[in-house]
């Protein structure tokens, strides 16, 4: 079974501020620091440092070729992406408040510049059976999930950030759901989240050939089977101090979808992925705050 992510990359303009700026508002950063971000570079590492092999695809400009040489560093697969000197790569700009919750401004670049013979030269390199994780980083989304559900890929969608093409693909073609309490929401026509249980019941009616992994963010989160029976609920594992918590989505579910590579019970998957997530919020920034399963023996359970 092969895994491929064909996501975004994005360099990470962190400002640490006392608060969010506020409408109108100037106000001075208490410090500025690059990382290597997006959705989809997170999730490929956090994949390659729990011990699956990822392929990734996806573009980057000149400007990104440091995110390329810490997706290798770290075992990942990069014959799939392109590097396109004519382009920006993408970014972020992000404040990280004095409670360590962060806001997000996001510019794409080169990851809405794919090229559809690019997508389709890479998925004729998969197979039926093989892994497909998707965000909502790219470009062509409902092109890619097309072309691999006529592969027979299995698809795993992390659909953040929400935007209007969502609701456009079919997402009955997806395997596994992955959301946050917001994106079910959406997804399920809330409006506001109110109680995860009845959020995760229209998910269900909605779409009932699709598995769905809620996040609860400090209460931990859930997962609904497509076959039905109970919820499989696990509490967020328990942190010192919160430092940044950007990429613990991210470092959840590719420790979640490691697991189910490895043939795991679910609820299993989802212990390790909260664990993951706990050590990557008491480190700042992104892709060096994913932990890598070996140096952490709660990881290894």
């Amino acid at each position: 079974m092969n895994v491929l992510n064909f996501g975004s990359l994005n360099i990470d303009n962190v400002c640490r501020v006392a608060h969010f700026v506020r409408p109108g508002e100037t106000l001075a950063a208490k410090s500025f620091e690059r990382f290597a971000g997006g959705k989809g570079l997170n999730q490929s590492l956090a994949l390659a440092r729990s011990g699956i092999t990822v392929c990734h695809a996806g573009k980057i400009g000149a400007d990104g070729l440091f995110l390329k040489e810490i997706l290798q560093a770290s075992g990942v697969d990069c014959r799939f992406l392109q590097v396109d000197e004519t382009l920006l790569t993408g970014c972020a700009m992000i404040q990280v408040s004095d409670t360590g919750e962060n806001c997000i401004v996001l510019y794409g670049g080169a990851n809405q510049e794919l090229t559809a013979e690019e997508i389709v030269r890479t998925l004729a390199e998969f197979d039926a059976g093989d892994i497909l994780l998707l965000q909502n980083e790219v470009n062509h989304l409902a092109e890619i999930v097309e072309m691999a559900t006529g592969r027979g890929m299995r698809i795993f969608l992390n659909p953040a950030p929400m935007g209007e093409n969502i609701f456009r693909l079919d997402l009955k073609r997806v395997d596994t759901l992955m959301v946050n309490e917001i994106e079910g929401a959406e997804l399920a026509g809330c409006g506001s989240p109110g109680d995860f249980r009845e959020v995760l019941s229209l998910l269900r009616e909605k779409y009932p050939t699709v598995n769905i992994l809620m996040t609860l963010g400090a209460e931990g989160a859930v997962y609904a089977s497509s076959s039905g029976g109970e919820l499989v609920f696990v509490p967020a594992s328990p942190v010192e101090k919160v430092v940044d918590t950007t990429g613990a989505g991210d470092t959840f579910i590719g420790y979640f979808l490691s697991g189910i590579v490895q043939g795991l019970p679910v609820a299993d998957a989802l212990k390790t992925a909260s664990r993951a997530a706990a050590h990557c919020i008491a480190v700042k920034g992104a892709a060096n705050s994913i932990p890598w399963r070996g140096e952490h023996p709660d990881l290894q359970e």
